[in-house]
């Protein structure tokens, strides 16, 4: 590779570096926080004038960041929120005021990682989460809200230390990393909580695990169904946090549980709430892949899960709604709990299409059809998800919808076919 300070000219494009920091370290995922601390410590980070919110769980965390995003920039602060992993374009894994970073700016992060990293060899994940973080060190924002990519304990962004540690719901997923059971995988989410600071807890079944960590280091833990929780009617809902209590609220377009934790989160931060503010946040908020319907000839539903809790979750959206037919386009990853992802949505759905993902660790159609355990007259087999969703929508009807989930690269690739 050419020397990246040599001459201005010479610049890597972002896409160069994307592909260069790919290629430095032996394995995608290797969690563990000593090489990314070696390389933060020499680049002396300081967050010290924000306001740090690090969100963890196994579902809700993109949908979560997504509503403090949205409700804090409606307070006139600025806000930075870096996530992974993205749907279209890298730039989307760090958004500033909701407009997505451009390419330089991480470019030149890249440049000083490179410089200053030595021997040190950094995953993709820990190189690009380097970056991020010192552009927000540079831009200085109110907030920023960091979304787990993994876990929590041995998380890259796991290196900040967070004011208010958020943690939405916990269930079985990445389990050859987390642990095979709830509490395991919740003692790995708790690690992202600090001593004397607040901890937002939003799963109705909390793991013991989580209470125990945090009385060991005493957080100031907050938890879903005790201090905060939410009662629904027909058409709206309420939420209650200790005596204050918020009626009429609007049914929102992400789940409703992601939202409550989300206003518990304001108000620890002590954001002066009313309902006709809540009302509008959340109205406008709406995160691609996550429950995003588009109206074709037929409704799309797009959404990134992949694991079992999520699957359970469309199951419900799909009762909730009035369709004739649902027809599924899925396309997963192999590493994944595959039989327990498809389970939930087996007699919710009418046919299958199932689509290899032509990416590392992709699964093929054939390996998910031995997973599905349905006649062979109630799917199909493709050689990619396009060729599955445009079998779909051949067949399917104005009353009739697609759901389109199992995985990012699922919903990447069919969302590029409807924007």
């Amino acid at each position: 590779m050419k020397n990246t300070n040599s001459s201005h000219s010479l610049r890597k494009t972002l896409s160069e570096w994307l592909s260069y920091i790919e290629s430095i370290h032996f394995t995608e995922i290797d969690m563990g926080l000593t090489r990314i601390t070696q390389v933060a410590t020499q680049l002396n980070i300081d967050l010290s004038n924000t306001v740090v919110i690090t969100v963890a769980g196994t579902n809700g965390k993109g949908t979560t960041c997504a509503f403090l995003e949205n409700a804090l920039k409606m307070k006139e602060h600025s806000v930075a929120v870096y996530s992974s992993p993205h749907i279209e374009r890298f730039n989307e894994r760090l958004r500033i005021n909701s407009k997505e970073i451009d390419d330089n700016s991480l470019i030149a992060a890249f440049e000083k990682i490179e410089a200053n990293r030595k021997d040190v060899s950094l995953s993709y994940y820990e190189y690009t989460t380097l970056a991020a973080l010192l552009i927000v060190e540079r831009m200085s924002p109110d907030y920023l809200i960091l979304e787990v990519g993994l876990g929590g304990r041995l998380d890259a962004t796991n290196i900040i230390d967070a004011d208010i540690a958020v943690i939405t719901t916990i269930d079985l997923d990445h389990q050859a990393f987390l642990g095979d059971t709830r509490e395991k995988i919740g003692i790995e989410k708790a690690g992202i909580m600090r001593s004397d600071r607040i901890a937002v807890v939003g799963d109705v079944d909390v793991p013991q695990s989580i209470i125990s960590h945090a009385n060991t280091i005493n957080a100031h833990a907050i938890y879903r169904d005790k201090e905060f929780s939410i009662s629904k009617n027909i058409d709206n809902w309420q939420f209650t946090f200790n005596d204050i209590i918020y009626n009429h609220l609007v049914v929102p377009h992400i789940p409703i549980d992601n939202v409550a934790t989300g206003l518990a989160v304001l108000l620890k931060l002590n954001i002066c709430l009313d309902v006709s503010f809540i009302n509008e946040v959340i109205e406008q908020t709406k995160v691609a892949g996550r429950t995003e319907l588009f109206s074709r000839e037929c409704n799309v539903l797009l959404d990134v899960g992949h694991n079992p809790q999520a699957a359970r979750y469309l199951a419900n959206k799909i009762d909730e709604l009035n369709y004739s037919k649902v027809y599924a386009v899925t396309g997963m990853l192999a590493d994944k709990d595959i039989t327990n992802a498809l389970k939930p949505l087996l007699n919710k759905v009418d046919h299958w299409f199932l689509g290899s993902l032509e990416v590392h660790r992709g699964a093929t159609s054939a390996e998910l059809s031995q997973k599905i355990n349905l006649p062979n007259e109630m799917f199909n087999c493709f050689d990619n998800v396009t060729e599955a969703f445009k079998m779909a929508s051949s067949v399917a009807r104005s009353d009739d919808l697609i759901l389109v989930y199992g995985s990012f690269y699922t919903v990447a690739e069919v969302r590029r076919l409807l924007v």
